[in-house]
């Protein structure tokens, strides 16, 4: 060995040892350091809690659009059906009598906080425009956004509807074009029309509900491939139309309600079913998991209540929450803030609901419209909240009537000012989670 080569394996000597151990310390302090200041701005941020100390503000109003003569027939003016906000926030998407979806953006100036925007007036001008509108040959059955949808990534701005007697349809959200279609054919080869219809959790499948039977389609794989399955094998299954899909965010199954009154919990990798679920009185219109997907919420027409279920023992219900809808065949939609926390439910009654969901007590109620609140949707991660309104009506008689359904159906609103707070704001001793 030569001595260059014993110096190269020697150990180093004690001042380079100190050297590189006064190094490595400071890289460890630098370390430390950098952990201290990411766990400061994790402390200086933390998510939005929720007060409900005095009624939201109406920022913006959306109503004289959407007056056009109904496609129906029989005289009935055009009224707002359902309304769900982007999954990046970005914009929201309502459906109406009319065969007809509407894109509406955010405007940039809501970005900044509401505070500085004034309250719109009921009965006024819009507060703007639609910036597309798509027409169905038929009524809209059901929508629903791309689960990763973002402004950022043109190629995830897509939505799907479904209408009678039509397939599938894969909407681009920034043109208004039609993407593509996915078609389910019946035993006669003829084109069936979903009921309802739902993205799985990946955004890889487009789950459609039918008559007693769901099929699956590939999201890449537009057209006429699918795969089916039968809910009813057994008689054990939902009985009747599927009506609503929710999926679970995070133990991988699927809820499905139909208009059997009856809700059924499926494990999504082969359709095994879990739990059936009795108990809505009337046929169930949506079903929904709570944010840790341990609890399973579903309403149904003509039903005044929402269950609650525990999907790891679903033996009884484990609260109901009240809401108006028993003389209404109207979906209603409800809907769980970012946080998991609270619930907010439309009804008939133009009032909104709002109920812990720790123990399903109710926490308050503000009057959104003078019509039945068919749609309520919660922003994202902003401070805001949606609600549509409306219902079919013939034959007004009355003048007064009259002019209460010109001023409380199709009726758009965005609310701002009792949902989202950020936690520096007050102290709160809260838990959030169950």
């Amino acid at each position: 060995m030569t001595a260059a080569e014993e110096e190269a394996a020697a150990p180093p000597e004690a001042a380079e040892s100190e050297a590189v151990a006064a190094e490595a310390e400071g890289k460890m302090e630098e370390a430390v350091e950098g952990e201290g200041e990411k766990e400061e701005a994790a402390a200086e941020y933390s998510w939005p809690q929720l007060r409900f100390d005095h009624p939201p503000r109406r920022l913006y109003h959306f109503a004289r659009q959407f007056r056009s003569a109904a496609s129906g027939g029989g005289g009935g003016e055009n009224f707002l059906k359902g309304v769900k906000w982007s999954p990046d926030g970005s914009s929201f998407l309502t459906s109406s009598d009319d065969n007809s979806l509407r894109l509406f953006y955010l405007p940039e100036d809501a970005y900044g906080g509401s505070e500085h925007i004034a309250e719109a007036a009921v009965g006024g001008e819009d507060s703007y425009g639609a910036y597309l509108q798509v027409n169905e040959g038929e009524p809209v059955y059901d929508f629903c956004w791309y689960p990763y949808m973002s402004m950022s990534d043109p190629a995830t701005c897509v939505f799907a509807s479904t209408s009678r007697d039509h397939p599938i349809h894969l909407w681009d959200a920034t043109t208004g074009e039609l993407r593509c279609t996915y078609r389910a054919y019946d035993a006669m080869d003829e084109i069936t029309a979903a009921l309802s219809v739902s993205f799985n959790s990946t955004g890889a499948k487009l789950f459609a509900g039918y008559n007693k039977a769901i099929r699956v389609f590939d999201v890449h794989r537009p057209g006429r491939d699918f795969e089916q399955y039968s809910l009813s094998k057994g008689g054990e299954g939902p009985h009747g139309i599927i009506s609503s899909i929710s999926f679970s965010p995070y133990n991988g199954m699927l809820a499905v309600g139909s208009y059997g009154q009856t809700t059924a919990v499926y494990a999504e990798s082969n359709m095994e079913p879990l739990y059936v679920l009795h108990g809505q009185l009337g046929g169930v219109t949506q079903v929904l998991f709570s944010k840790d997907g341990n609890y399973l919420y579903t309403g149904g027409r003509k039903d005044p209540y929402i269950l609650c279920w525990d999907i790891r023992n679903t033996v009884d219900i484990v609260y109901k929450l009240y809401r108006s809808a028993d003389a209404t065949n109207q979906r209603i939609y409800f809907d769980i803030e970012p946080c998991g926390r609270h619930l907010a439910t439309g009804g008939q009654d133009g009032l909104v609901h709002l109920y812990d969901l720790q123990g399903g007590q109710w926490v308050t109620a503000f009057q959104a419209a003078a019509d039945t609140v068919n749609g309520f949707s919660f922003h994202p991660y902003l401070p805001f909240a949606v609600t549509s309104s409306g219902h079919r009506r013939f034959g007004m008689e009355d003048e007064f009537e009259q002019d209460l359904n010109l001023a409380g159906v199709m009726r758009t609103a965005v609310l701002s000012g009792c949902f989202l707070r950020r936690k520096k704001l007050e102290e709160t001793t809260s838990n959030p989670e169950r």
